[in-house]
């Protein structure tokens, strides 16, 4: 700069020390031009003050020349100095060039810019705060300046803008959100500190309700939380802490809504500690606004879900999760299932789709209230939250638990709770759910094939409820949507009665539905596709069929269960299938104590319930010759097991065959059949037991369980009594076949049919396997 240039009112003297490159010189420049303005000011000369502070700021703060610019630094602030109170007149004069030296390539200058604006905001004080933003801005800045001694510089400033703004009441905090929330994601450890720093020292003013703006911040200070310096996690915990204590005390003053989806992302963060806070967040949300939180279910359920299947190596985060589940799934009520246009319903930011939220979740963003609304309509107290009407989404609830049960390296307590969830629905919501059943029914089958008995018994519960419940009866002239699973034939079957599930009107309803008279249309339709899976997964059969069975037979009605397997198996195409299903369901029919009153029932065939069921379950049970005789043991149905074992003779006789009535005979000495051996006694009366058993006893090799049943029959009393003579009165036994009405000798007839169908099968699948031997050879 040309000393000899006309800057007055500055004198050349002066001007020449303020670029001069010693320090002592520019001080002593800046103490001459305090003294001229100080002049100015008492002669009340704002031109001249003004002309001054241009001069600095243009031909010295802003020069090319570096010493220059450090002697323009020292004379702004000698000028602010000089203007005391009156600075205030002329700060964005003063502010303007020293921030923008702040940028300057020189730390020394840098810090020279620190100093000065120190200086000019001590003197200013309160009157900065309409300058606070382009303040915060630079020394966000420096904040991570590489220079220590700048930092330094910069982190003095800071302590006294942070005095200026908690002692003031004048703070623009509406004008300040914009810009933290842009600064709110720096990268930087120095500049997260610095933010840090200030939305405590905002949160502890009093008259500063930084809450109202937390949805603006929030997802910003989940970030930093994952920062690598514990120093600035720690800060992050803190300032989380206090806002969390905020809300829980004045939740009417929370925006819940508006923060929801930003906790449903960080719910998912692989960082723990972020995760743990963000459930804990979600915890504390769910508590206190209730209902509120129902339309982000489903992108709540995509956070939580997962996080039970946790080990204990992240044990806390599992139970807050949990936690979460549990306060969820509470806050669905049976009025969410009235339909959506039969009451109003509160404008809630919208959530993301479930599509999006499974497979892009960072691509969900916080929720906003409709701009047409009043932004107050988000905030609730804690009592007005049980009032709100809010729509369930259930189409996005059921997608998400969908998903996470179709998925197979879910864990096993994730799909315990999905199965928990779709069943609370199912109670909660049952119209609403029945719409998507069909959707769901298949993969609560594949379920079925699940490793955990745990969630197979959840999924039985689920599909029982689903099969029982009054809400699935179809509506006249409409059956299940699968045509293939329509009822083929009239089958009388009964549900077992739940206390307060049926009125009267939805008795009514049941009474005329085309599938049964008191059970809805997808019980059939479970039924049929049960056996499917069974028919086409034979190790789900041999490894967990008489479990499933037998606890379908708790769940629902065992009578229901058998008559209508029976009356599916008794149209099966895949006999060595229906020979096998048979066995089975006898197995667990003479042996399962669950099923304790239906073998009294048969046992005695006194009603015509019973002796339906008998005959139904007969003519399936003709696909396995041994399962039929045993059938008629425990129906007393002697004769007729007598004439079938007659018929045995005309069947070809197999290793299979002999290991079945093996098995036979090792249950006639189980407890189930206490009674048939106690008949043994009454030989007269029971002549064609005996004959059945010595029967038996003839069709085996001299094995294990021929000596077992010929002790047996050793103890018969008087077997001369066995013979039967015509002045023989009629047997107890007689009596009640003659009482029955069942025509024996049609289901004799069925039984020789059936078998001829086995034996034509057999031979063909024979003949296959011979001709493929044949091609071998050739």
């Amino acid at each position: 700069m040309n000393a000899e240039r006309d800057l007055s009112p500055l004198t050349p003297g002066v001007v020449r020390a303020l670029t001069d490159k010693l320090y002592e010189k520019r001080k002593v420049a800046a103490l001459e031009i305090e003294k001229l303005v100080r002049e100015f000011v008492a002669q009340n000369n704002t031109s001249q003050i003004k002309h001054v502070i241009q001069i600095l700021s243009q031909e010295f703060a802003l020069s090319q020349h570096p010493h220059s610019r450090k002697g323009g630094l020292i004379g702004l602030a000698a000028c602010s100095i000089a203007l005391g109170k009156d600075s205030g007149l002329y700060l964005k004069e003063l502010i303007e060039p020293v921030l923008t030296c702040f940028n300057d390539a020189d730390s020394r200058l840098r810090y020279y810019a620190c100093e000065a604006l120190y200086n000019i905001v001590k003197v200013a004080r309160g009157s900065v705060l309409p300058h606070f933003n382009v303040l915060f801005d630079g020394l966000s800045k420096l904040a991570a300046d590489p220079d220590p001694n700048v930092k330094s510089g910069s982190e003095l400033l800071d302590r006294l803008l942070k005095d200026i703004v908690t002692e003031s009441n004048q703070f623009d905090l509406v004008g300040f959100i914009p810009l933290l929330r842009e600064r709110i994601y720096s990268n930087n450890q120095y500049a997260r500190q610095f933010i840090i720093s200030w939305i405590l020292v905002l949160e502890s003013v009093p008259d500063i309700n930084l809450l109202d703006y937390l949805p603006e911040i929030l997802d910003g200070l989940f970030q930093i939380l994952g920062d690598n310096s514990k120093d600035i996690r720690k800060m992050c915990e803190v300032a989380l802490g206090e806002f969390l204590k905020e809300i829980k005390k004045n939740p009417s003053s929370v925006k819940f809504a508006e923060m929801a989806n930003i906790l449903v992302i960080h719910c998912q963060a692989a960082d723990d500690v972020i995760q743990l806070t963000a459930m804990c967040w979600m915890r504390e949300f769910i508590q206190l606004a209730g209902r509120v939180m129902l339309p982000y279910s489903s992108g709540i359920l995509t956070a939580v879900l997962p996080c039970l299947s946790y080990d204990d190596r992240k044990k806390n985060i599992k139970e807050v999760a949990n936690v979460c589940n549990q306060s969820l799934m509470k806050l669905v009520i049976p009025e969410d299932d009235e339909m959506d246009e039969a009451k109003p319903s509160m404008t809630i930011p919208a959530e993301p789709t479930s599509a999006e939220s499974l497979s892009r979740p960072e691509a969900v963003t916080a929720g906003s209230l409709d701009a047409s609304g009043d932004s107050s309509s988000s905030v609730f107290t804690v009592t007005s939250c049980e009032r709100v009407q809010v729509t369930l989404n259930l189409d996005g609830i059921v997608q998400v638990l969908d998903y996470h049960l179709s998925d197979t390296s879910i864990g096993m307590m994730t799909r315990i709770a999905v199965l928990k969830w779709l069943y609370h629905l199912y109670i909660k919501t049952p119209r609403k759910m029945f719409q998507h059943t069909d959707s769901l029914f298949p993969i609560l089958l594949r379920t079925l094939s699940d490793e955990s008995d745990e969630v197979i018994l959840k999924d039985l519960e689920l599909l029982a409820e689903i099969a029982s419940s009054p809400a699935g009866q179809t509506e006249e002239g409409h059956g299940p949507s699968d045509g293939s699973d329509v009822r083929p034939g009239p089958v009388e079957l009964h549900v077992p009665a739940r206390p307060g599930q049926l009125s009267s009107s939805s008795t009514k309803g049941l009474e005329c539905s085309p599938s049964t008279p008191t059970m809805n249309s997808y019980f059939y339709k479970f039924m049929i596709n049960l056996l499917k899976r069974f028919s086409s997964e034979r190790k789900l059969l041999e490894a967990r069929g008489a479990f499933i069975i037998r606890q379908l037979c708790l769940l629902l009605n065992a009578e229901n269960i058998f008559h209508s397997m029976a009356d599916i198996l008794l149209r099966e195409e895949d006999l060595k299938f229906a020979s096998t299903m048979v066995h089975t369901l006898n197995t667990i029919l003479l042996t399962s104590s669950e099923l304790f009153q239906l073998r009294n029932q048969l046992k005695d065939l006194k009603t015509p319930e019973s002796r339906n069921l008998f005959c139904c379950l007969y003519r399936s049970w003709c696909h396995n010759p041994v399962t039929t005789v045993s059938l008629c043991f425990l129906t007393q149905n002697y004769k007729h097991a007598y004439d079938l074992i007659q018929k045995f003779g005309d069947l070809e006789v197999t290793v299979d065959f002999l290991t079945e009535v093996d098995k036979l005979v090792q249950l006639i000495e189980c407890p189930i059949f206490t009674y048939l051996r106690l008949q043994l006694l009454d030989v007269k009366n029971n002549p064609y037991l005996i004959k059945a058993l010595y029967g038996l006893l003839m069709l085996l090799p001299q094995s294990s369980a021929f000596q077992l049943l010929s002790h047996r029959l050793q103890c018969v009393p008087n077997p001369e009594l066995m013979q039967t003579t015509d002045n023989t009165k009629p047997s107890t036994s007689l009596k009640r076949t003659a009482a029955c009405n069942i025509d024996y000798t049609e289901l004799l007839q069925h039984f020789e049919k059936v078998q001829n169908k086995h034996l034509e099968a057999k031979h063909q699948r024979s003949g296959r396997a011979e001709q493929l031997d044949r091609r071998v050879v050739l």
